[in-house]
């Protein structure tokens, strides 16, 4: 990046560390204990997701008994002070003769209401193809809820109390902890460690590798959107709609007839300051240079219109050019596609993956 770039990623990364450390519990060692496989994940949506064919169709390596060679971790890693700061983790990898000692390395991070077991198809995959593959529950979510309206409970009590950041900017926090906890590893090589995610998983991705540059490749998925480009545009009713509960609690509080722009743009600087303002899509997704990062989304999605990508796309892409590495940043549209992970998604990512983390 140019050194005026450089200053600018530098200063944006200071300011939104600032934020994440005014909304936290005591600070605390990093720490990691034991936890056992998880028998009945919990999933805040009925009825129950039981099968995802686009994960299933992840390319994979066929290996003669792989399921005995494949090795799984269950721990819980100490992100800060607090029942949410006990932060699960899925952890599969090969354990097979001539292997790399040290191994790239990919995180994945689950859509809302789901969990961190749902991506294991994901993590299989990518495990028998010489990876470490890694998978959280996000804040709110999996072992980090109780019930079916877990998180939906904490989005409104953030609005109404703005104490926490349980939409994104919490789970940031836990992404930073993550990579100086992977860092540490001796079978992790901390210069390859890449993240993905779906939807809400695919914000926490662009965000995680934003403000952390050791999330040395990215592939955020149906994530990546202009949050002031859609309250500017009338187009902001999708993503509301995802989770509206916390925009209803706010209509009432606010005494107004209509979820409107207003609403829209109070609830946003309360539960996540700056989200759709200086550190809306803009100004984070061109931080991620000079990393290769391939960005998909459904070319119809209304949680992600395209129109509010222009401007982010354009300027990641003068950045990707100014450092010479043009050829590591792609986007894809989708045709006809509207706020699903694809096949062709799932396809994308993995050769992504295989062509900057492998090498």
């Amino acid at each position: 990046m140019m050194m005026g770039s450089v200053d600018a990623a530098a200063e944006l990364r200071e300011d939104f560390l600032r934020l994440l450390r005014s909304r936290r519990s005591d600070e605390v060692p990093l720490s990691v204990e034991l936890a056992k496989p998880v028998k009945y994940p919990l999933y805040q949506e009925m009825p129950r997701p039981t099968f995802s064919e686009e994960m299933e169709s992840c390319p994979k390596e066929e290996i003669e008994n792989f399921k005995e060679l494949l090795k799984e971790e269950n721990l819980y890693l100490t992100t800060e002070a607090g029942e949410q700061g006990r932060l699960p983790m899925l952890i599969l990898k090969m354990e097979k003769e001539g292997m790399e000692q040290r191994r790239p390395t990919i995180v994945f991070l689950h859509s809302t209401k789901k969990c961190k077991e749902w991506l294991r198809p994901l993590l299989e995959a990518y495990a028998s193809r010489g990876y470490i593959s890694v998978a959280i529950d996000s804040r709110y979510h999996g072992e980090r809820a109780s019930s079916l309206t877990t998180y939906k409970d904490a989005l409104v009590k953030s609005w109404r109390d703005a104490d926490t950041m349980p939409f994104i900017f919490d789970t940031v926090w836990d992404l930073i902890k993550l990579a100086d906890y992977l860092s540490q590893r001796d079978d992790v090589d901390p210069s390859r460690i890449g993240i993905t995610g779906e939807s809400l998983g695919g914000m926490h991705a662009w965000f995680g590798a934003a403000i952390d540059n050791r999330y040395s490749v990215v592939v955020p998925i149906i994530g990546v959107q202009g949050f002031r480009w859609a309250i500017d545009n009338n187009k902001w009713q999708a993503r509301v709609d995802s989770i509206k509960s916390v925009f209803v609690a706010a209509q009432t509080d606010l005494r107004k007839e209509n979820i409107d722009e207003e609403v829209v743009e109070k609830v946003w600087d309360r539960i996540a300051p700056g989200l759709a303002s200086n550190f809306d899509s803009p100004y984070t997704v061109p931080v991620i240079v000079p990393r290769p990062l391939l960005i998909l989304n459904g070319a119809e999605d209304p949680r992600c219109p395209l129109g509010g990508l222009e401007i982010p796309l354009s300027r990641t892409r003068k950045e990707f050019e100014a450092a010479s590495c043009a050829e590591k940043f792609k986007f894809i549209a989708q045709p006809g596609i509207e706020h699903q992970m694809t096949l062709q998604m799932i396809k994308e990512a993995s050769d992504w993956f295989d062509k900057f983390l492998k090498a």
